[in-house]
C-alpha cells in the first residue's frame, strides 16, 4: 500500500472515533484522537506489534482503547494530553502571533475597503456618504475611536479635511482598485498622527506638562497589568503544587522506606504531577512572552513621547509648516500607535491562552484536594527548586576522572546557560530509578554531552550512573513515555514517529511511518552571496567587448603582419567552374524617318522637286543633281520625293542625301 493510502485508512480510523465519540457525547478534536491513536499503539501494555501488519481485529481493538482512554472521567494524564493539543492548536511563536493579528484586522476591514473602492459616485449626496465611510474606515482601522460616536467622527473628518479635502473625492474615485486601497492607508496614518497630536496639544492646554500614559490605547492600559500579575499567580500556584507532589511522590518512590499507600494512589500522583509540571512549563512561555510585550511597550511609549516633541518643536512655531516635513511625523506616530495596538492584542491573546488552560487542572485538583494532599504529607518537607538547585550546587562533576565521557562545566564553556537540555532539564536517572519521578537537574553540577545532545542531573551519584551506561538509561526512559504519552511532549521526546495502523501494509514496511511535514515556504538566491567575488568590469554586450578590444590593440600606431600557413583556416582543396566568353550580338540602334522640307533640285520640265532623305538605302554611286540655288550637289544613297498626291511622282536615283539642311 502506497503512503497515500496509508494517510487515507488513518483519516478513516480517526473519524470514525470521532463520530463515536460524538454519539456519546463527548466532543474531541481530529488532533486529539491522532495523538491518542499514536500513543495508544505505542504503549507496549496494549500488545500492538509495530513490526507487523495490523489485522481488522487490531484496528478494532485499537478503536475501543483509544475509546476508552478518550472517555474517562477525572484522569490528569487525559487532561494533560488534551492541554497539549489545545495549547499547540493555539500558541506560536511571538512574530506569527502578530501577523495572525495583522491579518485579522484585514479580514475585518475588507467589506469596508471594498464598499469604498467599488463605490460609483454620481450626485452630490453620493459623495457626501462615501466621505463619511473614509472616515469610519480611518476611524475603525486606528482605533482612534467608534464610528458610532459623533465626537470622534467630527475630530476625524476636521483631520482628514486638513490633508484630503472633499473636493478630492473626484479625484479618489479615478484611481486603480489597487492604489485605492494604498491610500487609504496612507490616508489612516495621516490622521491618526493628527489625532494623536491635537490630543496632545488639549492635554498641553489643560495641565503643564503632557503624560505619555495618556496617549497610550485604552486596551494597553486595561491589558498590561492585568496579563502579567494573572500569569505570574497562576505559575506560583501550580509550582506549589507541583513541588508538594514532588515532596509526595520521593517519599513513595523512595527505595529505602515502604510505603503504605497503594500502587494506584502512585499512579494518580504521578499522573497529576506531569499535570502540573506541563501546565508550568506552558505558564513560563506565556510569561516570557507576556515580559517581551511589557519591553516593547515601554520602548514605544519613550518613542513615542520623543517623537511628540520634535513635532511640537517643528509645527509650533510656525503659522504654516510643509506637508514634505510634517506628514513622515505624523507617520511615524501612527506607527508607534499600531505598535501599541499590536503589543496589547498580543498580551490580550496570552491571557486567554492562560484562562483556557485552567479547565485542564480541574481532575488532579478533584481527586487531591488541598486538604488531602497535607493530610498525604504529613510532616514531609516540601523543597522547591531553588532550594534542590542550592543543595546540589556544591557538589560538582571533575572531567578529568572521567575521561571516557565529555562533560561541560560553567567555568570552561561559553554560552553555558543557553545549552539546550534533554528531557527539558529533568533528570533522566531519576526518572527511570524512581519510578516516572521528575526532578529538575542542576545544570552546575556538570552537563553531559552524548550523541550531540546534553543531559542535566539533579545530583553528582545521579551523574556518574547515567554516564556509566547511558544509552540504556536513554532507551529506559523512551520505554516510560510509551507508558505515559504525555512525557512525550512533556520532556520533548520527538523521536518517536506518528502512527499509521491499517491492515494492508506491504512486506517489509513498518506500522511507524515518518511524518508529513507539509507548509508553505519561499526561498531567494543572492546574485552575488560574496561581495569580493563581484567583478566590475564585467560587460555582457559582445560589441563593447569588441570596441574595448580595439581601444586596446590601437591599430592605428601600430604594424601589421600576415602570413598564411597549411592550416590556416582549415585550407582544403577547392574547386571551382568558370563559364568561357561567348559571341553575342546585340542592336542598339532603330530606324526613324525624318522628312525635310527644302528644295533639292528641279525636274526635267523646271519645277522645282521637294526631297525626303532616307538614311540606309542601298547606295548609289555617281551622278550630281543641280540644287535650287544653283549648286551642284555631291553624294550617295536614295532621295526619295516627298508625297504630293496633286503631281505624278517617281523615284529619281541622285548620288547625294548630306543636303546641309
Amino acid at each position: 500500500m502506497s503512503r497515500a493510502q496509508a494517510e487515507n485508512v488513518i483519516k478513516n480510523i480517526i473519524r470514525e472515533i470521532v463520530q463515536e465519540c460524538a454519539v456519546r457525547g463527548q466532543s474531541v478534536s481530529d488532533a486529539l484522537v491522532a495523538f491518542m491513536v499514536k500513543a495508544v499503539v505505542l504503549d507496549p501494555r496494549n500488545g500492538f506489534n509495530v513490526d507487523r501488519t495490523l489485522t481488522k481485529q487490531d484496528v478494532q481493538k485499537l478503536e475501543e482503547l483509544c475509546l476508552d482512554k478518550l472517555m474517562e472521567k477525572c484522569s490528569p494524564s487525559l487532561d494533560t494530553i488534551k492541554m497539549q493539543v489545545y495549547f499547540d492548536m493555539n500558541y506560536t511563536s511571538r512574530r506569527e502571533l502578530l501577523e495572525e493579528i495583522q491579518r485579522v484586522m484585514e479580514s475585518r476591514l475588507i467589506p469596508v475597503s471594498r464598499e469604498i473602492t467599488d463605490s460609483r459616485v454620481k450626485t452630490r449626496e453620493e459623495c457626501d456618504a462615501l466621505y463619511r465611510k473614509i472616515v469610519s474606515y480611518i476611524l475603525q482601522r486606528s482605533a482612534m475611536g467608534s464610528p458610532t460616536d459623533n465626537k470622534a467622527m467630527q475630530e476625524a473628518t476636521a483631520a482628514l479635511q486638513s490633508v484630503f479635502p472633499q473636493t478630492e473625492v473626484g479625484t479618489f474615485m479615478v484611481l486603480l482598485k489597487k492604489d485605492k486601497e494604498q491610500q487609504l492607508v496612507e490616508l489612516t496614518m495621516l490622521v491618526t498622527g493628527i489625532l494623536l497630536f491635537n490630543k496632545a496639544s488639549k492635554k498641553e492646554e489643560e495641565e503643564e506638562e503632557v503624560n505619555i500614559n495618556d496617549l497610550i490605547p485604552t486596551v494597553v492600559k486595561e491589558v498590561l497589568p492585568v496579563t502579567t500579575k494573572s500569569i505570574e499567580n497562576e505559575l506560583r500556584v501550580t509550582q506549589s503544587l507541583a513541588w508538594k507532589y514532588t515532596a509526595l511522590l520521593e517519599k513513595l518512590t523512595d527505595p529505602d522506606v515502604q510505603p503504605k499507600q497503594c500502587d494506584v494512589l502512585i499512579v494518580l500522583l504521578r499522573q497529576a504531577l506531569y499535570n502540573v509540571r506541563q501546565h508550568e512549563v506552558f505558564l513560563r512561555m506565556l510569561l516570557a512572552d507576556a515580559d517581551l510585550c511589557t519591553k516593547h511597550i515601554e520602548i514605544l511609549q519613550t518613542e513615542l513621547s520623543s517623537q511628540m516633541k520634535l513635532l511640537k518643536e517643528t509645527v509650533q512655531p510656525k503659522m504654516a509648516v510643509p506637508t514634505a516635513t510634517v506628514f513622515p511625523l505624523f507617520k511615524v506616530l501612527s506607527k508607534l500607535w499600531s505598535g501599541l495596538q499590536d503589543e496589547a492584542e498580543l498580551l490580550n491573546i496570552l491571557n486567554n491562552i492562560t484562562l483556557n488552560l485552567q479547565p485542564f487542572l480541574a481532575s488532579q485538583a478533584k481527586i487531591f484536594s488541598e486538604s488531602y494532599l497535607d493530610s498525604l504529607l504529613e510532616a514531609s518537607q516540601v523543597k522547591t527548586d531553588e532550594q534542590r538547585m542550592t543543595e546540589s550546587s556544591d557538589e560538582r562533576i571533575d572531567p578529568d576522572q572521567l575521561t571516557p565521557q565529555e562533560w561541560l562545566l560553567p567555568e570552561t564553556t561559553t554560552s553555558f546557560n543557553e545549552l539546550p537540555q534533554q528531557y527539558n532539564g529533568v533528570c533522566g536517572y531519576t526518572l527511570v530509578n524512581r519510578d516516572g519521578l521528575l526532578l529538575p537537574g542542576n545544570p552546575h553540577i556538570g552537563v553531559l554531552k552524548h550523541k550531540e545532545k546534553f543531559y542535566v542531573f539533579s545530583s553528582k551519584q545521579a551523574a556518574l550512573n547515567f554516564s556509566s551506561s547511558p544509552d540504556d538509561f536513554v532507551e529506559k526512559v523512551a520505554e516510560k513515555a510509551k507508558c505515559s504519552p504525555e512525557l512525550i511532549q512533556l520532556l520533548k521526546l520527538h523521536q518517536f514517529s506518528c502512527v499509521s495502523p491499517y491492515s494492508e501494509l506491504q512486506p517489509g514496511e513498518s506500522l511507524l511511518v515518518k511524518p508529513f511535514t507539509k507548509c508553505e515556504s519561499g526561498t531567494q538566491t543572492d546574485l552575488h552571496p560574496m561581495e569580493t567575488n563581484i567583478v566590475k568590469s564585467y560587460e555582457w554586450n559582445e560589441w563593447e567587448l569588441r570596441r574595448k578590444a580595439l581601444q586596446l590593440v590601437d591599430l592605428r600606431t601600430k604594424v601589421t603582419h600576415s602570413m598564411q600557413t597549411d592550416l590556416s583556416h582549415l585550407r582544403r582543396e577547392n574547386a571551382t567552374q568558370t563559364w568561357l566568353p561567348k559571341d553575342a550580338a546585340c542592336q542598339s540602334k532603330r530606324d526613324r524617318l525624318r522628312r525635310t522640307t527644302a528644295t533639292v533640285g528641279r525636274q526635267d520640265d523646271g519645277s522645282a522637286l521637294d526631297w525626303l532623305a532616307v538614311p540606309g538605302r542601298p547606295r548609289y554611286k555617281g551622278g550630281t543633281v543641280t540644287s535650287s540655288s544653283g549648286q551642284r550637289v555631291r553624294g550617295r544613297g536614295y532621295i526619295l520625293p516627298c508625297f504630293q498626291p496633286t503631281r505624278q511622282h517617281t523615284w529619281v536615283p541622285v548620288i547625294s542625301c548630306d543636303l546641309g539642311i
